[in-house]
């Protein structure tokens, strides 16, 4: 794969060997478009003073069971070099524009297979359970990867909620479809809103957090606030941002994604270093913030090292379940 210098010296692969070949060609026209906004930021938990972004905390006990001796990724960094097509598709764009989004009021729908549909508020999410802290890797299928702390609770207490009927075997995840908010929905990117989904067994896993904050403070808007979902073991995108609706589904819904490239990026998406993108290898990844022309790429980890996963898929081929 040809290499790019990256910004403070790290290397990149060229745009257009990290997403589908006619996504490329529509984001070629889209970079430098999107007018750059300031960031938002929160106020109390009302996610609209931009000044108090930098010292908002959540409080969060940090749980034993999710922490890692990795060294974290700065938060500068983490904050910085995003995935947000909704805001742009440079990595510096969501940063940059995501000042537009409105975070308060906000909710999210639950729909579908379920006893019966509600909506909660963000203050009632917030409530919900006990906020923890999580020390979680992030692999991009792009090849790169980051620690971060994240903030929230298993997504299982919101599933246990929504009382799922027998009919429900996945849930789909939806992210705000607004153009005035998101300047990138102007573009064909995607095919908006941007949905995302899980097998009900995978999104009720321990390890599957509804994320409301990273770093001890609220999250930023270039992160997905004002809530998302991180599901450490698939690759990034699999993880849906600034969710506005949850609907439990009897089929395995479309993704935004898989609709885009079906062969290069599969529903379950799965962190597997055996199984290379059809145009670059999986089996290592480089560390953001491990700068230096000599720094050596680490070696992926099977489920992104989260083995405690492995059972969700006894029997199944990963190869053709990719």
């Amino acid at each position: 794969m040809l290499i790019l210098p990256g910004p403070n010296g790290m290397d990149r692969p060229y745009a257009s060997e990290i997403t589908p070949r006619e996504v490329f060609e529509k984001r070629r026209k889209l970079l430098g478009m999107l007018a750059a906004g300031g960031l938002a930021g929160v106020s109390g938990l009302r996610w609209t003073d931009a000044a108090a972004q930098a010292t908002q905390r959540l409080a969060a006990a940090a749980n034993p069971a999710y922490q890692l001796t990795e060294k974290q990724t700065s938060r500068k960094d983490a904050t910085t070099y995003n995935n947000f097509y909704e805001f742009g598709t440079d990595k510096a764009d969501p940063a940059q524009t995501a000042g537009t989004l409105k975070t308060h009021p906000w909710s999210i729908s639950i729909e579908g297979e379920v006893k019966k549909p509600f909506v909660l508020d963000l203050e009632a999410l917030l409530k919900l359970a006990p906020m923890e802290e999580r020390i979680y890797r992030l692999r991009c299928v792009e090849g790169w990867s980051m620690v971060i702390p994240w903030i929230g609770y298993s997504l299982s207490h919101l599933i246990r909620r929504a009382e799922p009927n027998g009919n429900a075997r996945y849930i789909e995840f939806v992210t705000l479809n607004d153009k005035k908010q998101m300047p990138g929905l102007n573009y064909p990117v995607l095919d908006w809103p941007y949905t995302e989904g899980l097998r009900l067994d995978e999104a009720s896993h321990p390890l599957t957090l509804l994320t409301f904050g990273m770093y001890g403070e609220v999250l930023p808007n270039q992160n997905g606030a004002p809530v998302r979902l991180t599901v450490p073991w698939k690759y990034g995108f699999k993880s849906a941002k600034s969710i506005v609706k949850i609907r439990f589904v009897r089929d395995q819904p479309q993704t935004s994604w898989n609709r885009a490239n079906g062969r290069e990026y599969g529903f379950y998406s799965n962190v597997n270093p055996d199984v290379d993108h059809p145009r670059w290898s999986q089996a290592s990844e480089r560390r953001i913030g491990e700068d230096g022309l000599f720094t050596r790429k680490r070696k992926t980890l099977m489920f992104n090292g989260y083995q405690e996963v492995a059972s969700l898929y006894s029997g199944m081929d990963l190869r053709k379940f990719y």
